[in-house]
């Protein structure tokens, strides 16, 4: 078995299309958004048959405060691959891009402990991280909400609040606004150009959703859909200036159902963040009735030193 990295979506052999954050679609979208690279790892058998692929993102991010300029690499979960094959697929992709990136970060795989061995051995260290996801198969979304946080949404929506699907190009634009006025202070939080968001709604892949109050749009949703669940990508709100009409609960009320209607298993929430002991971000999610898991995120920094200093201090 030998593993190939391809940079164009173009030169890709067939492959499954059951899991979007690895797919072709994925990776030819990518490819057309600025700040964007993306990688292909693929895995041949003897045979010429795909064994295993995974897609990883670069993406070349700046600041101004202070100045820099540094690009680093996301890869999203496992895609069902072995700990053996994801090991292979994962050597190839370090070895290519460890010194080209600052840093490259694995998130959303399987299980907590897949690949821990494996992925030890290459020079990744774990961070623990909190996954927060809500079954839509075995009971509704109504009987699984706080009665209280029902109530407030409930309100919210007798005073005005609406939540719709974008429909125009004057609907993207204020999500775009918002999104990235959200996302101004968080330096960890990157937020594509709007490239992205358009290829992925135009893709059938994602749905971008808007609440407005009185015509001003005060809540927004990205949800992206991949085999039987749907995922949780971005969202943003103003929810300390339109307090009262509770945006963010809304919003995320809507999506919710919205998986739900469309037959989805689960809704993922990918980025609940750090397991600290008072999280809101965390407290507000889990009033949905979700279900809290931790979880491991895996990061190698190229700067050998650094990589040893994090390694020693997340060391558990």
């Amino acid at each position: 078995m030998r593993v190939t990295i391809y940079e164009h979506a173009v030169d890709l052999p067939e492959l499954p299309a059951d899991n979007y954050f690895h797919s072709k679609q994925l990776m030819e979208l990518c490819e057309q958004t600025p700040r964007h690279k993306p990688l292909m790892a693929v895995a041949l058998g003897e045979d010429g048959h795909v064994e295993g692929h995974l897609l990883c993102i670069t993406r070349y991010r700046m600041s101004w405060f202070p100045p820099y300029l540094y690009t680093h690499v996301r890869v999203y979960g496992n895609n069902k691959c072995s700990a053996e094959l994801f090991e292979m697929l994962m050597h190839a992709i370090t070895e290519r891009l460890s010194n080209r990136v600052l840093w490259i970060e694995v998130s959303n795989l399987s299980e907590k402990m897949f690949a821990y061995r494996q992925l030890r051995k290459m020079g990744y260290f774990p961070v623990r991280w909190m996954s927060i996801h809500n079954s839509l198969h075995s009971r509704t979304p109504q009987e699984r909400i706080s009665k209280r946080l029902l109530k407030r949404i409930e309100n919210a929506k007798r005073r005005g609040a609406v939540t719709r699907e974008v429909e125009s190009e004057d609907d993207f634009k204020a999500f775009s606004r918002l999104l990235h006025k959200h996302n101004w202070l968080k330096p960890k939080r990157f937020i594509p150009d709007d490239k992205f968001f358009r290829g992925m709604m135009q893709g059938g892949h994602s749905r971008i959703f808007i609440t407005t109050v009185h015509d001003r749009v005060i809540g927004c949703s990205v949800c992206t859909y991949s085999g039987r669940d749907a995922y949780l990508w971005y969202s943003a709100s103003l929810r300390k200036s339109y307090a009262t009409y509770h945006p963010n609960a809304v919003t995320l009320w809507h999506t919710i159902c919205d998986a739900h209607s469309r037959g989805c298993d689960h809704i993922r929430f990918m980025d609940v963040g750090l397991p600290f002991r008072r999280s809101p971000y965390r407290d507000f999610i889990l009033r949905f009735g979700g279900k809290e898991v931790s979880t491991y995120r895996w990061f190698r920094i190229s700067i050998r030193w650094v990589n040893r200093l994090a390694s020693w201090l997340w060391r558990e």
